[in-house]
């Protein structure tokens, strides 16, 4: 079977690496149309079992990102100069382009050659392969040369944000909330290096339009940030990687495939940075689409078991991510709680932590909130 594979970002470089590994003599070529060492944002997060999924089928990869990560248990919420840690949310993160280079690496290591600075304008430039992955990110050429037959839908988030870095070490996953005359800013920042962090502001469309971002180059946006944000940043600068300001877009996919294309990853679905999923569902996607494929005689049986089996899942994913971001768009108006109200109020955001969850999760937590409560009861039951 001959494949090309359009994109060379995690979910692109994990299935052709997938495949030709499971599949030596298979012809696979995956074409990139940045430089291979390109990239842009800086540090990606994942959740505590992040790469647990990936123990089970490829337990040497699992080792070779994990030395790299770095990792913590706690997540802290910074508001009125107040601060709480919500115990047992444990993430990890490494450098964007740290992990494109392991799975770069992974890839090259099963026998991928893949095609660098090779703009795919046209599908007639891949006419003869048997199958055609779209891995090629939020502005995928293919889905958008087909999005009727895929039945694509496109929306975007109301707020605005900008994904910097900066060389302030976090000690664990964190969000400041801050309320400045002209409006109120978040920022979700995390240490993806021993020397770097991942700094994403966010604010919403009222305050972007008081501060006249609109009108800002890159460097009085990055001002502007900065003086919103000292406190937190002690000093350090943020740093820019094309860090402008964007609302964040909702793309799906009624149909995965169509003819021999299929979609994965970004180019099929996206799933609010709040969550911080975007980079385990395309690599799932792409354990999805190899098994799916090794288990049907036919690729077009192969494509519709795909889509069969893992569109549930993600679909569970991407709801949960749809009302976290309503929270955050909300997010001036929670500011108003106060600190344990406000912090309840943000882990329960998207519907999956019930109470006894939480308890048996984050129980110190869980411990001071009730207390918090019990105390608010008992002021009002004496006033």
């Amino acid at each position: 079977m001959r494949i090309a594979v359009i994109g060379g970002g995690p979910g692109g470089l994990y299935f052709s690496y997938l495949w030709k590994k499971r599949h030596p003599d298979a012809e696979i070529d995956l074409f990139e149309q940045n430089p291979a060492g390109a990239t842009w944002g800086f540090g990606v997060v994942f959740s505590k079992q992040a790469l647990e999924f990936l123990r089970a089928d490829d337990p040497d990869t699992v080792e070779a990102i994990a030395p790299l990560m770095e990792s913590w248990n706690n997540i802290t919420l910074n508001l009125r100069d107040e601060s709480v840690e919500i115990d047992g949310v444990g993430f990890s993160s490494i450098g964007r382009l740290e992990l494109l280079k392991i799975l770069q690496q992974r890839a090259a290591s099963a026998g991928v050659a893949p095609r660098y600075e090779t703009m795919i304008s046209s599908l007639d430039q891949l006419t003869g392969y048997d199958l055609i992955v779209g891995a090629d990110g939020l502005n995928s050429f293919m889905r958008r040369s087909f999005e009727g037959d895929f039945g694509t839908s496109l929306s975007y988030s109301a707020n605005k944000f900008a994904w910097y870095g900066t060389t302030k070490r976090f000690e664990t996953l964190s969000q400041t909330f801050v309320q400045t005359e002209l409006g109120a800013f978040n920022a979700h920042h995390y240490r993806y290096s021993p020397e770097m962090s991942t700094f994403l502001v966010e604010c919403d469309l009222s305050t972007w339009n008081r501060y006249g971002f609109a009108d800002k180059t890159l460097e009085q946006s990055n001002a502007i940030c900065e003086r919103v944000f000292a406190v937190t940043l002690g000093g350090h600068q943020l740093v820019s990687n094309k860090s402008v300001w964007r609302n964040f877009p909702w793309i799906w996919n009624e149909r995965w495939s169509f003819r021999n294309m299929v979609l994965i990853g970004d180019a099929l679905h996206s799933a609010h940075f709040s969550i911080g999923s975007g980079t385990r569902l395309a690599i799932e996607d792409a354990i999805a689409l190899t098994k799916a494929l090794e288990s049907e005689g036919e690729i077009a049986a192969a494509l519709q078991r795909y889509e069969q089996e893992r569109k549930p899942v993600v679909k569970k994913l991407v709801s949960a991510a749809q009302t976290s971001a309503a929270w955050y768009e909300k997010f001036p108006d929670h500011m108003q709680l106060g600190l344990m109200d406000f912090a309840y109020s943000y882990v329960t955001r998207s519907g999956r932590i019930d109470d006894a969850r939480l308890r048996a999760m984050s129980p110190a937590f869980m411990a001071r909130y009730e207390a918090s409560r019990r105390s608010l009861r008992q002021s009002g039951s004496t006033a």
